[in-house]
């Protein structure tokens, strides 16, 4: 394993220097879900949630998220991303759960992994907060990168 870059050789917090690198394109996937229970999924799916449409609003959330990643991140570089997509699907057999799925796209010196888990997490939070007063319960779970692609590691898949 290599040694963690966001560290200098005196072990203080630094932002990576990334002016040497080449701009490449590059490119995350990201996912999680949240579970609840089958009457919220129920409200989810026919759109009469009270504060809206909830899961037109967690893909906006999420939009934005992964666009202010380095507002919450402390080292995270602000990036151009040239492409952020969110995505959900809704899953009533087993556990009622909406997944959600963002792929994030730049082209510049590093990776836009942190802004495709920011905006899972974001999305999936939103979805909690809209529709917390009918299911306090819901869990947000299992959120991680997919895959990413671009930069001198080149592409990683999970396994």
């Amino acid at each position: 394993m290599s040694s963690l870059t966001h560290f200098d050789a005196q072990g203080q917090a630094h932002m990576v220097d990334v002016a040497a690198k080449p701009a490449t394109h590059r490119v995350a996937v990201a996912t999680g879900r949240i579970e609840m229970m089958p009457s919220t999924l129920a409200l989810i799916e026919s759109g009469t949630a009270k504060k809206g449409d909830v899961l037109g609003i967690a893909r906006i959330a999420g939009i934005q998220a992964a666009k202010k990643t380095s507002d919450l991140i402390p080292l995270c570089h602000p990036l151009a991303l040239t492409r952020v997509a969110v995505a959900f699907a809704v899953a009533d057999g087993g556990t009622p759960q909406v997944a959600c799925t963002a792929t994030v796209e730049t082209v510049g010196p590093t990776g836009v992994e942190m802004e495709a888990l920011t905006a899972v997490q974001v999305a999936l939070l939103t979805i909690y907060d809209m529709c917390k007063a009918v299911d306090r319960g819901m869990r947000i779970n299992d959120v991680h990168v997919l895959e990413k692609h671009g930069g001198k590691s080149g592409s990683w898949v999970a396994g």
